[in-house]
């Protein structure tokens, strides 16, 4: 499970304005081995964190290039899941990888969605002359879209759904970024938004779609910031990108399995538009 927020704004008309806002959470077993954010191998064209899990090698649940692409996953909530189906942190690696455009790419996914269990991929380019965002769901509607400007929250349901973590953490995200602050200021609040673990119960959307797991659980995933045992939020990431270019990467790890440990690292760089 996982939660996402963004602002998208292509053509911000401030100087300090940003294109892209994006604060995120990865929730995941606590001892599923993974890599933390950091440019792959030599050529440092592209930064994500990277799956470990045995066949599952090599996928992502965030990434961003060089070239100014970008993905990001969250699963669909449902109790049933096919084990013999595709990786989907491969939909985010790939991408990265792919030469083709945010809407392509998810065109092609969407012929292929049945080989994954459930879903939500955003997909976005960022270069000189035109941003690009776009989302697709499996459990959704057959096509993808492309997303105007705008505000926008994910978690494990399709775009927006109105569950009350979403609406309850874009309400908290939509006053920090309407601020006017400096970035590392703006980097901090968005990690205590990320960092919030009140329960947002009773949520009838959400428990309508959980049938098949116990109320316990539901409960805990019902948080922005989830925590039960064994099982929560282990990552949070914080991408911006201003109206030149330059990239704000910022990720917090848990380490050691231990909620009480965790590592910060920044990546700052320009698109190459």
């Amino acid at each position: 499970m996982c939660i996402i927020f963004l602002k998208f704004d292509p053509r911000p008309a401030s100087k300090n304005a940003y294109r892209l806002i994006l604060a995120a959470n990865r929730d995941e077993v606590y001892s599923r081995p993974s890599k933390a954010a950091d440019f792959w191998g030599s050529n440092n064209e592209i930064l994500s964190g990277l799956d470990l899990e045995e066949g599952k090698e090599g996928g992502s649940w965030l990434g961003i290039n060089k070239r100014g692409k970008l993905a990001a996953l969250t699963n669909y909530l449902e109790a049933r899941q096919n084990p013999d189906a595709q990786g989907r942190g491969f939909l985010v690696s790939n991408y990265l990888t792919d030469n083709l455009d945010s809407f392509a790419y998810l065109r092609k996914v969407s012929s292929e969605a049945h080989l994954y269990n459930g879903f939500n991929l955003l997909t976005a380019d960022f270069r000189a002359n035109e941003d690009t965002l776009c989302y697709y769901g499996n459990k959704g509607s057959s096509e993808p879209i492309h997303l105007k400007a705008g505000i926008y929250g994910l978690s494990n349901s399709l775009l927006e759904t109105p569950w009350r973590k979403l609406q309850h953490g874009k309400q908290l995200f939509t006053s920090v970024v309407n601020k006017t602050l400096p970035r590392d200021g703006l980097v901090q609040e968005l990690l205590h938004i990320l960092n919030n673990e009140e329960l947002n119960t009773p949520d009838l959307a959400q428990e309508s779609q959980g049938v098949g797991f116990s109320k316990a659980i539901l409960q805990a995933l019902s948080a922005v910031c989830v925590r039960s045992p064994g099982y929560g939020t282990r990552t949070n990431t914080v991408i911006l990108i201003d109206r030149d270019g330059n990239v704000s990467f910022t990720e917090r790890t848990m380490l050691n399995c231990d909620i009480t440990q965790w590592s910060t690292n920044s990546f700052h760089f320009k698109l190459q538009e």
